[in-house]
């Protein structure tokens, strides 16, 4: 019988120490205890770190000899940025309908920015400012969602909406769909916008990252436009419904 304490014969011998193993040395610094901000110095977590990037998003060459365009760039922290954007397009040495975009981009949620700015219209017809209001963030089911709401002072009213996916098909094959819609509150003949919804936009594009920051790729994209937007349309001899094939590329840094 064992008495308690004693070991037994067939109880396992404690192993040996590893000649290998070499514990660690104690601390050199005994910190104690930190404030928020000696925490965030020292670990190198600061949420209002300085940073930016710039990004086109399409570069590309559409069917019938257009180039279009649609860029954004943006400098602040993770709360607060500047943030600029533009598209367009440009053929046979004209701009056709273009805008350029700069806000103020405040985080009032995870995953979701609000936007108070202004907004330049050129290219074809008159020029036209707009002050902007507007949100943009991921939705459910991870789609990148940007809606904005526009006034000028004249009175004229605006909004637009975007949404776009990433479909992963393999570590550098990225399928993206995306739907833009326009409307507007009052008529705008010189720029051939009518009041109502103006015209929808859906695109899918077959990107291959050869580098998360380089992509080409290959799509084509639907548009249409509708009620008094399809007049001036017609009226000025343009398509009211148009499909393109696209060739182009994304990059960043």
């Amino acid at each position: 019988m064992q008495r308690h304490g004693q070991p037994s014969a067939l109880s396992p011998r404690p192993s040996a120490p590893t000649p290998d193993h070499v514990p660690p040395p104690p601390p050199a610094t005994d910190l104690g205890p930190l404030s928020h901000a000696e925490m965030d110095a020292l670990m190198g977590m600061d949420d209002n770190a300085r940073f930016g990037r710039f990004t086109v998003e399409e570069l590309e060459y559409v069917q019938g000899g257009a180039v279009a365009w649609s860029i954004e760039a943006w400098q602040g922290s993770d709360a607060d940025r500047l943030h600029v954007r533009s598209e367009g397009e440009r053929q046979d040495g004209r701009t056709g309908p273009a805008d350029i975009e700069a806000f103020w981009s405040h985080a009032v949620a995870p995953f979701w920015n609000s936007l108070l700015g202004v907004r330049r219209d050129f290219g074809a017809g008159p020029q036209r400012t707009w002050a902007a209001l507007g949100v943009e963030g991921i939705a459910p089911f991870w789609f990148d969602v940007d809606a904005t709401f526009y006034i000028d002072r004249s009175g004229r009213t605006a909004f637009r909406i975007e949404a776009e996916y990433d479909l992963l098909l393999g570590q550098r094959l990225v399928l993206q769909p995306r739907l833009e819609l326009d409307a507007y509150g009052k008529d705008d003949p010189e720029r051939g916008v009518g009041s109502g919804l103006s015209g929808i936009g859906a695109a899918l594009r077959l990107r291959h990252e050869i580098r998360r920051e380089f992509a080409p790729y290959v799509g084509i994209e639907h548009s249409r436009t509708f009620g008094r937007s399809a007049d001036f349309a017609r009226a000025a001899g343009r398509p009211v419904t148009e499909t393109r094939w696209v060739a182009g590329l994304r990059f960043w840094f």
